[in-house]
């Protein structure tokens, strides 16, 4: 090791250190350990381009280990990121740049947000796969525009997540040998030693899952570990590498617990420095690491950037048609032909009808990629141009396998990747296992797609582990999710068109299992108001049905029969709560005005997202029961003279 690696990495290391001191909050112990590892990534590998972050063709980086934020944020100051030294000085306080943990689209350089343990490795896998399926797609002998690696760093602490062991067995299966993950292994997690929990051989475990494994037996090797990532990138499968490290090395709490989310303090960090003979003062940077960096990192990245650009360019003028699908595919600039989705006219399931216009969006939209997690045949929902494997890469089926907590990582991570709009579909009741998937893209701001079917009890045989009851309040409620709920063929396809196009949110789509008739008063339009007056036979009403999907057809079938008893009843489809809580208050008073509070929300689940807009609701707060479909609608309640009955109470 070089003078001045050690100095850097000692740098890297105590501003890591400085930084949690001053805001008496975060993780020293992997910045001491991880330091030589980061470092030795940047330096001599990565290429990154600091002042174009969209870089199409930049390494990707992801911090899985997220609370090692303070090491990331020093490493991306010295690489010249713009991330200030007061930034550094600032971290984790309010309306600072440089947030608890890594959050993608705020912290420059942050290619996605983490902290949940394993959801940074999964969506590195689709990360991964975007670039296989992209270079298969637009790469030629002699011009390559896609060629980059995904690097992660993890712990422990990731590799025992379920998530982890799911995306890993993904990865090898496919062979996405341009991930390479470092693996922190310094035996030692919060509650104590990794041994008291876990005492697995990870080296065994991954390559039985086909991936190819090294290890350094010293993370303060840098020389040991570069050769580990050479051979890495060399490899046929993806790699594993085991890094053996000390916990708040240098310190004296290191090798123990103590020291992973607690500060050091000014004595600990003091002989720190004395055990390092590192000699600088807080937050001072010495001038040669600025300037090692700026050279082996920013300057490095920046002139391969300029080379790829000279490539693009070459690659424009002897592939005009490849260049502007590559183009189309990055900016996603499709012109969609809408006289060439088919109409409706017949009772049809909406898991069929959304499955039909997905098919429809695939062959007209090349970017569009995704399947299901094993369940194709029952939710309809796949990918076009065959299955996407490692002797064919120009498939867009991607066959998730019963792995759904990874699937939902994976679209993320194709979605972060760019280039590619990525989907994954499942059954409504295991949106459960997805759903730190789905919230870190609502809160990434990751315009995602979840498609899940068989939607309500109406499952029917299957019983009530099979039947959602609680789901939509739980996705409802979510921040910055789109829950899409249709009732036909008219509003799935506007869900579908929604979520498509869709740029800075997730979208969920839910669909029946059974046949659905196609209704009179639905409206594309009115989907992407949330919520529309789908039935109204006189200008005055005495009271107001509002429903969704597969119960809509029984609200308007309910509004008759109140028709009979004198009633004038306005039904209203509100597929999607989230868009119509966006309207204006105008649009909203029009919809539901003030006036009529007899109103009577229905829906075959969980009634607590409605008494936001009716005191009463019709739903279901038990779980389902295992019968045929044909008894579900009488045994809940959810017939037209049972909910007329219901409603004739309401004053």
């Amino acid at each position: 090791m070089e003078e001045i690696d050690k100095l850097s990495i000692n740098t890297l290391r105590l501003l890591g250190v400085e930084m949690i001191n001053k805001a008496n909050s975060g993780h020293p112990g992997i910045v001491l350990g991880s330091a030589p590892i980061v470092h030795t990534l940047f330096t001599r590998h990565i290429n990154i381009d600091v002042t174009n972050t969209e870089w199409w063709d930049r390494d990707r980086f992801v911090l899985s280990a997220g609370h090692a934020s303070a090491l990331l944020y020093a490493l991306y100051h010295l690489s010249g990121y713009k991330i200030s030294m007061d930034d550094l000085k600032n971290f984790r306080q309010y309306n600072s740049p440089t947030p608890g943990h890594p959050e993608y689209g705020y912290v420059p350089g942050v290619e996605m947000t983490t902290g949940p343990l394993g959801q940074g490795l999964s969506s590195a896998c689709g990360m991964a796969l975007a670039e296989k399926y992209l270079a298969a797609h637009f790469n030629k002998e002699s011009v390559k525009v896609m060629d980059h690696y995904t690097y992660v760093l993890c712990g422990d602490g990731d590799l025992q997540e379920g998530i982890a062991q799911e995306a890993a067995s993904f990865a090898g299966h496919l062979k996405l040998n341009k991930l390479i993950v470092l693996y922190d292994s310094n035996d030692i997690q919060l509650d104590g030693e990794v041994e008291l929990s876990n005492t697995e051989s990870v080296k065994g475990k991954f390559e039985a899952m086909g991936w190819n494994y090294e290890l350094v037996s010293d993370g303060n090797d840098i020389d040991a570990i570069d050769r580990a990532i050479i051979r890495a990138k060399n490899s046929s499968s993806p790699s594993i590498i085991e890094i053996k490290t000390i916990i708040g090395y240098g310190s004296p709490d290191s090798g123990t617990n103590i020291c992973h989310g607690k500060p050091l303090g000014t004595d600990k960090t003091n002989e720190l420095r004395k055990n390092l003979g590192y000699n600088y003062g807080p937050f001072e940077v010495p001038k040669e690491v600025y300037e090692f960096y700026k050279k082996n990192v920013t300057e490095r990245g920046i002139s391969t950037s300029h080379v790829w650009a000279e490539n693009l360019h070459v690659y424009h003028s002897k592939y005009k048609e490849l260049y502007k699908e590559l183009n189309d595919f990055f900016f996603n600039s499709f012109e969609i032909d809408y006289s060439r989705f088919k109409e409706y006219t017949e009772a049809e399931s909406t898991r069929k009808i959304v499955g039909s216009y997905l098919d429809e969006f695939s062959n007209q939209c090349a970017n569009l990629i995704g399947g299901s997690a094993d369940l194709t045949p029952s939710t309809f929902v796949k990918g076009a141009d065959g299955n996407f494997e490692p002797q064919f890469l120009y498939g867009r089926n991607i066959r998730f396998g019963v792995r759904e907590h990874a699937m939902g990582a994976i679209v993320n991570g194709i979605n972060l990747h760019g280039g590619l709009k990525a989907f994954g579909s499942g059954f409504f009741v295991f949106s459960d296992y997805m759903k730190p998937a789905i919230r870190l893209a609502s809160l990434m701001k990751l315009p995602s797609i979840f498609i899940f079917s068989h939607d309500t009890v109406c499952v029917g045989e299957d019983g009530p582990t099979h039947e959602p009851i609680e789901h939509f309040a739980m996705l409802r409620s979510m921040p910055n999710c789109n829950v899409i709920r249709p009732a036909d063929a008219k509003e799935s396809f506007a869900a579908v068109d929604i979520a498509l196009h869709s740029e800075h949110t997730p979208t969920v789509i839910t669909t029946s299992r059974q046949g659905l008739p196609q209704l009179e008063g639905t409206s594309k339009t009115g989907v992407r108001y949330g919520a529309y007056v789908v039935y109204q036979t006189n200008e005055k009403f005495d009271g107001i049905l509002i429903s969704s999907g597969s119960e809509l057809s029984i609200a308007i079938d309910t509004a008759k029969l109140l028709e009979k008893d004198g009633l004038s009843i306005r039904v209203v489809s509100m597929p999607s709560p989230y868009l119509f809580d966006k309207q204006e208050e105008k649009y909203q008073e029009e919809i539901l005005p003030s006036s009529c509070q007899r109103r009577f929300a229905i829906e075959m689940g969980a009634t607590m997202p409605w008494y936001k807009y009716s005191r009463n609701v019709k739903g279901i707060d038990t779980f389902g029961i295992s019968a045929p479909i044909k008894y579900m609608h009488e045994h809940f309640g959810f017939t037209a003279s049972a909910l007329a009955a219901d409603f004739k109470k309401i004053k």
